[in-house]
């Protein structure tokens, strides 16, 4: 059961005041996300009467969903001639590092994060990551990205000292809001609060899939303004 009520009380208003949501799907009938338009435009009404200030659409790219740049790019200007709100919208990809990313990442053939295209969201599987998980990522640093991992908290294959040898390689973390909630059982969630109080966190997505999903990750009293509002900054490139 999803923990959220269906007449929200907006009680919860400040957590997302100026907040950039790094993480999410919301570009309609892509992946296993939002499916159609009217859904993610009521979506975008909840994200501007909280106050979000920017949403970075990351559609999964991966061998079970191989969306090709072109189209989610196309399926993206379709939602920006449609949205008539003040959010600023852009558009990255959430690629699993598989062979199809692989490719990809040969052939520069990517989504990036940040305005300035220096970025890439990258996540492997929740329950077994690659073995060269860490030689992965320094070929994505190798390409001329930094690295932010999706979700870290939710990998439960991963021990805390591979946590700690992920940051000693400079890569970024993204959290997701919804993991402080219990949304993903509590596991996730205590990870999830062990890692932002190691200060592993750089940025804060909702990774929603649906409407109830954002509510949940919003209007929970375990999601604080100071989370929500402090880890927005995307580190750049040196």
């Amino acid at each position: 059961m999803w923990p959220f009520s269906s007449k929200s009380s907006y009680n919860a208003l400040g957590t997302a005041q100026g907040m950039t949501d790094w993480h999410c799907h919301l570009l309609p009938g892509v992946d296993d996300g939002v499916r159609t338009m009217k859904e993610t435009l009521a979506i975008l009404d909840e994200y501007d009467q909280r106050g979000v200030k920017k949403v970075w659409f990351t559609p999964h790219i991966m061998e079970d969903v191989p969306n090709t740049t072109q189209a989610l790019r196309d399926r993206f200007e379709e939602v920006k001639e449609k949205y008539q709100g003040p959010i600023e919208l852009r558009l990255a990809a959430e690629n699993m590092m598989d062979n199809l990313f692989e490719e990809r990442l040969a052939a520069g053939d990517l989504l990036p994060l940040g305005d300035e295209g220096h970025h890439l969201l990258v996540e492997t599987s929740y329950f077994s990551g690659p073995v060269d998980l860490e030689d992965i990522l320094e070929r994505v640093k190798k390409a001329g990205y930094i690295p932010v991992l999706a979700h870290p908290e939710r990998y439960v294959y991963m021990e805390l000292s591979r946590y700690d040898r992920l940051k000693e390689m400079n890569i970024l973390f993204q959290l997701n809001l919804f993991s402080l909630s219990g949304g993903y059982g509590q596991g996730v969630m205590k990870k999830g609060e062990y890692l932002l109080k190691k200060g592993y966190y750089n940025l804060t997505g909702t990774d929603t899939h649906a409407k109830r999903q954002f509510l949940a990750a919003f209007d929970s009293k375990q999601v604080s303004s100071g989370v929500a509002k402090r880890l927005t900054p995307l580190p750049t490139i040196e």
